[in-house]
């Protein structure tokens, strides 16, 4: 069985059964989502790597950033620098290429809303993108945690909002900190793929991997 190495701990995954699944989802009182390769089936800057023809050389970063081998800030720094993205650049991936939502996530998120379970979604992607994603789902922009790119009068990049917490590593637990302390939630669930979101466990009480496929979805709970 295949061991998830996170600095300070070991992680071991577990399958879980949509029934147990759902119980541990309606008791919580808000559930958080990353984006990329959870919520949707793309890699955000991978997308915009490609889009801004430096997609090879991007991809590798992020294959290192997602396994916690670079700090999560040099690795988005690096990439950022590399690609250099306009803000037209932006837009038009959104308008041209917009991100697929992954099976089976709005139906789980709409039944959470159902529930009167908060959804939030908390990413080391870019805020543009992520906010198109939570329009999608119904999601608040005030629900929406990510990193902002900045750019010049012109539209040139001009780099991102390192002060924003999804920037450097560790930065989703300290948002799901944030929420607990500004909402008195108790029960906090998060929900990803990469180093980052098993980091945010704690302060949430669960993390989990939604691995979905072209036929079917599972979901799969890591633990300590």
């Amino acid at each position: 069985m295949k061991l998830f190495d996170v600095p300070g701990r070991t992680i071991l995954p577990r399958m879980v059964s949509h029934s147990e699944l759902r119980k541990l989802f309606c008791s919580a009182d808000a559930v958080c989502f990353d984006v990329d390769s959870t919520v949707i089936r793309e890699e955000g800057i991978d997308e915009l790597a490609k889009f801004c023809g430096v997609e090879d050389a991007v991809s590798e970063m992020t294959r290192r950033a997602m396994g916690g081998a670079v700090p999560f800030k040099a690795a988005l720094t690096e990439r950022l620098a590399l690609i250099q993205p306009s803000r037209e650049q932006v837009q038009r991936l959104i308008a041209e290429h917009p991100p697929h939502l992954t099976p089976g996530i709005r139906e789980l998120v709409s039944h959470l809303q159902e529930r009167n379970v908060q959804v939030f979604l908390i990413s080391g992607g870019f805020r543009s993108i992520v906010e198109h994603v939570a329009s999608k789902l119904n999601i608040p922009s005030t629900n929406v945690f990510a990193n902002r790119l900045k750019f010049y009068f012109n539209g040139e990049y001009a780099g991102f909002d390192e002060m924003q917490p999804t920037a450097e590593s560790g930065g989703k637990g300290k948002v799901i900190k944030l929420l607990k302390e500004k909402f008195h939630f108790k029960k906090i669930i998060m929900i990803g793929d990469g180093a980052t979101d098993m980091e945010a466990c704690p302060p949430a009480v669960g993390c989990f991997h939604w691995i979905w496929r072209k036929c079917d979805q599972t979901t799969s709970k890591r633990q300590r």
